[in-house]
């Protein structure tokens, strides 16, 4: 469908003239002659690999069925819940907007040092590779879609596309385990246990704080209580952070069974490729939906932060903004003494912040 004319077609795997049922001993998709077949393309496709469910779907395989609705039933749940805490949010965010209107600090400014040159580095990572995945992989998804046609001529044809792809997986590999190695290093400066780094309350693991927080939240959100008094992560960032988690992790091997399906396939049986093609297309397709939607509304799009939250890409936010945004750890940083360490005097260039909005 995206023209590449070295894909499978039927008679690559059936013959031309001689197609036989598959029960026939001399059936090119027959036991004797499967893996043969198959090796016209895969040379090192092994009898496992040849359990691949060609063209089942998941309405003809239990297995398939279940994977297909779980991975259905998560993207219901998740746009669900999250669709509903942004309508819910958005007028009470217009009205937060006339009380704390974002605007960008003129001149030498205190600010608070949010985010480390790691952590921003990391960051502009995730949206190079994340853009290119999504892009290359839709084009996939949505095949038979004339802009998926016409965006894979674009990028020099579909095997083009799949090794931008590949190479954009690399990255995503590459940024998630340099930002394990800082988290290791994180610890070991702050000589705590690992205990206490991933469960302690400045920790992104979510606790017991963050349902106290979403349940005030969405009191607020109705006008029956006042803003929650939010600490250093809130819990909705913290569901964006632990989604890269579960996304490397779930896309990542999903993406690699598919990568590499002879390889695996010593392993696993052949239709854990079928499973890998459902996990993989619908966790992206939730982490692209829930990126250009609730993450952007979160981060940038809400009236208050409008145009754009740029904390991200300068590492700091005007102390007195993230006074009003954060006053939980606000106060816990002036009782603990250490607000002085986090806090700089600085300029940012009107240019540079131009380009970073731009960006």
């Amino acid at each position: 469908m995206l023209g590449d004319l070295d894909a499978a077609r039927c008679s690559d795997c059936h013959g031309a003239h001689k197609i036989l049922r598959v029960d026939n001993p001399n059936s090119m998709v027959g036991y004797k002659n499967i893996v043969n077949t198959c090796k016209q393309c895969h040379p090192n496709a092994n009898l496992e690999f040849t359990g691949y469910l060609t063209h089942a779907t998941h309405n003809d395989n239990p297995i398939l069925f279940w994977a297909f609705w779980g991975m259905t039933s998560l993207l219901i749940v998740v746009f669900g819940f999250f669709g509903f805490h942004t309508l819910v949010w958005l007028p009470r965010s217009l009205k937060q907007r006339k009380i704390n209107r974002h605007k960008t600090p003129v001149g030498k400014t205190k600010y608070y040092r949010r985010f480390n040159k790691r952590q921003r580095v990391t960051h502009i990572m995730v949206i190079l590779s994340f853009l290119l995945l999504a892009l290359t992989g839709m084009i996939l998804k949505f095949a038979h879609m004339d802009w998926a046609a016409w965006m894979a001529g674009v990028l020099g044809g579909v095997k083009s596309a799949g090794t931008i792809h590949r190479f954009a997986a690399i990255v995503t590999f590459s940024y998630f385990f340099f930002h394990l190695l800082t988290l290791f290093q994180l610890r070991a400066k702050e000589g705590i246990s690992a205990k206490e780094f991933i469960f302690g309350s400045n920790s992104l693991m979510f606790n017991k704080q963050d349902i106290k927080d979403l349940k005030a939240s969405l009191k607020w959100f109705f006008g029956k209580g006042p803003r929650p008094d939010y600490g250093r992560w809130t819990y909705w960032e913290k569901f964006d952070y632990m989604a890269v988690f579960w996304g490397v992790a779930v896309i990542g091997l999903s993406g690699l069974i598919l990568w590499f399906p002879e390889f695996f396939t010593q392993y696993i049986p052949g239709w854990a490729i079928n499973v890998a093609q459902i996990i993989h297309s619908d966790e992206a397709l939730l982490a692209t939906g829930f990126i250009f939607t609730v993450h952007f509304f979160n981060t940038h799009l809400r009236p208050e932060s409008y145009p754009m939250d740029t904390v991200i890409f300068t590492g700091h936010v005007p102390l007195e903004e993230y006074k009003k945004d954060r006053p939980r750890e606000y106060r816990e940083l002036v009782e603990s003494g250490r607000l002085d360490k986090v806090v700089v005097e600085k300029e940012f260039m009107t240019s540079w912040i131009k380009v970073i909005k731009f960006f």
